[in-house]
């Protein structure tokens, strides 16, 4: 059951869902307003001529047990809803969970969910839900995405309470910086919930149906990136404060009571950080005016994540630390094992003997050996004092003369420091590059964002494509000539074949494999990491990480790779 609310596809949150602004989303008698009072958003219900050949365009039968193109075998259908169903699956070739939407092929949403699907995928972001096929076969549209067995959905967790104020942070931290991404992308979402956020076990949080969710159920709207930062908002409303920022109920939250319109989360609940609160209230924007009085409005997820990161960061609570109970000598350690400590002090002060120190040496034996020894002493004294004062002013001289220490035999190494990266670019010699502007996101410190590549089909190797035989990756620029002694790579998925390579020192702004001549490392197939330290520095500007073959993206026949962050030292 854990699972099932975990994993549910995008659309499975359809009761009663409160739209983003406080004034639209109450329905008319007859239910059949779809829009905004602000027109921001004309809803998915569509036309009652939409909503009649959706009717119209159900699905052939499909159960459980029924496989698609072969390979995804329907396990359990999460939605059924105008005309299209959602269902849990397993992708037998893989053997994996994955979540697949079903439309009719004549279905008068069929072909916008076909063409948002196939845009959501290029995007290649891994804080969103990855699509992994789109296809329209045997008079069937489906999508094939991503089922993450080990997160749970934002409505679960806020069912649950509030977030503390280091969760809250988070989450409207990496939703923003992900929604950021996709608008400069063109994608945007329109149907951004608590339902359609997932937390996984080691914090992060992934964004599910982006496009897809909005194609799905007929959305439009005219000012997309006002809608989907409002609806962040509103999550952030609602982490900090369990309750839905409009009069009705949604999610499975309590809403605002009636007639006293948006108030501050800082006081609806005691204890909300006051910074927090104050953001959520400037992302919430009713008619164009926000309840924030200090700040301007937020009204693009940029400008959201921006007015995240100018806030002081918020630290995760300590963990509670118990002290050691006092230590206790034993009997085993007082000598007297199975005894108690005052018995085992007493046995040991009446038994253990003195110990009386020898007689002096009175005779001229004596005397003349300790005259011998004390002399060996002072002999001693001075040979060590020598050596001593030698070794301080070879000291010296080495300080003076680097190149002394490697006469006198030193051979400790200077320890590595990070390199800085002046600029990356993508190596794409024979073609246009896939997404060049995302290239600097390998250098950007966060392992959330990646440069990625498109997807191909058929072949590893960037499809088998002749203005892609020399593969690609990216170039990193240290600015100027310097000792490169290592290389780290995070890989955005394991399985890519790759290298790493540098060009001469004196290279300036190489584009061609032949511009690359000193090898760092040799071409194998990667994991997670990809990391280099070469016998030897090596004198470069440039390095490039090269990418020759791609692993499985999980679709069928589908390949994709690319680099989430990179790292040199020298």
């Amino acid at each position: 059951m854990a699972e099932r609310s975990t994993a549910a596809v995008d659309v499975a949150d359809t009761s009663g869902e409160e739209p983003l602004t406080a004034k639209a989303g109450k329905a008319t008698d007859d239910g059949a307003k779809a829009e905004k009072v602000s027109g921001r958003e004309k809803d998915a219900e569509g036309t009652d001529e939409e909503r009649a050949a959706a009717i119209e365009a159900q699905p052939p039968e499909l159960h459980s047990g029924h496989k698609l193109a072969r390979r995804y075998r329907l396990e359990e259908c999460v939605t059924r809803l105008d005309g299209f169903s959602s269902w849990r699956a397993v992708d037998e070739k893989l053997r994996r969970a994955v979540g697949v939407h079903i439309l009719p092929a004549d279905h008068p949403r069929a072909r916008p969910v076909l063409s948002a699907a196939r845009s959501s995928a290029l995007l290649g972001d891994p804080r969103f839900v990855q699509v992994l096929d789109a296809v329209e076969e045997n008079d069937l549209v489906y999508v094939v995405h991503e089922w993450l067995p080990d997160a749970t959905e934002l409505t679960t967790v806020l069912a649950n309470g509030p977030l503390e104020p280091h969760d809250a942070y988070q989450l409207v931290s990496q939703v923003s910086q992900a929604m950021a991404a996709a608008h400069r992308e063109g994608l945007s979402h329109l149907r951004i919930t608590p339902g359609s956020v997932l937390r996984t076990e080691s914090g992060q949080y992934r964004i599910r149906g982006l496009a897809v969710m909005a194609a799905l159920r007929g959305i439009t709207c005219e000012h997309p990136q006002r809608t989907d930062t409002e609806a962040i908002g509103a999550l952030l409303y609602a982490a900090l404060t369990q309750r839905w920022p409009y009069e009705n109920d949604a999610h499975g939250l309590t809403g605002l009571p009636k007639g006293v319109g948006l108030i501050a989360p800082d006081q609806v609940r005691a204890g909300v950080h006051r910074g927090l609160s104050e953001l959520a209230m400037r992302a919430l924007i009713n008619d164009g005016a926000t309840a924030s009085r200090q700040e301007q409005p937020c009204t693009t997820p940029e400008e959201l994540a921006k007015a995240v990161a100018a806030m002081p960061r918020i630290r995760p609570p300590e963990t509670a630390f118990t002290q050691p109970p006092p230590y206790q000598r034993t009997g085993y350690q007082q000598g007297s094992y199975g005894q108690s400590p005052a018995r085992a002090t007493q046995s040991t002060r009446v038994t253990q003997p003195v110990a009386t120190p020898p007689p002096p040496l009175q005779s001229r034996t004596g005397r003349a050996l300790k005259w011998s020894v004390s002399a060996l002493l002072i002999a001693a004294l001075g040979l060590g004092s020598w050596q001593l004062a030698d070794t301080l002013l070879k000291r010296e001289k080495d300080q003076e003369d680097p190149r002394n220490s490697q006469t006198h035999g030193g051979t400790k190494k200077k320890p590595a420091k990070p390199l800085s990266i002046a600029g990356v670019t993508e190596f794409s010699p024979l073609a246009e590059p896939f997404h060049g502007k995302n290239a600097s996101s390998v250098s950007d410190g966060d392992p959330s964002t990646a440069w990625v590549t498109l997807r191909f089909l058929g072949w590893p190797n960037f499809g088998n494509l002749p203005n892609r035989k020399e593969g690609s990756g990216v170039v990193i620029d240290l600015g100027s000539t310097k000792e490169v002694s290592g290389v780290d790579v995070s890989m955005y998925r394991p399985g890519q074949t790759a290298e790493v390579l540098a060009a001469d020192p004196s290279a300036s702004g190489p584009t061609n494999l032949s511009d690359f001549p000193q090898r760092l490392s040799k071409l194998s197939k990667a994991g997670d990491k990809l990391s280099v330290k070469p016998d030897k520095p090596v004198k470069t500007r440039y390095v490039l990480i090269h990418i020759t073959e791609l692993p499985s993206d999980g679709g069928s026949d589908g390949y994709r790779g690319g680099i989430s962050e990179v790292k040199v030292t020298g």
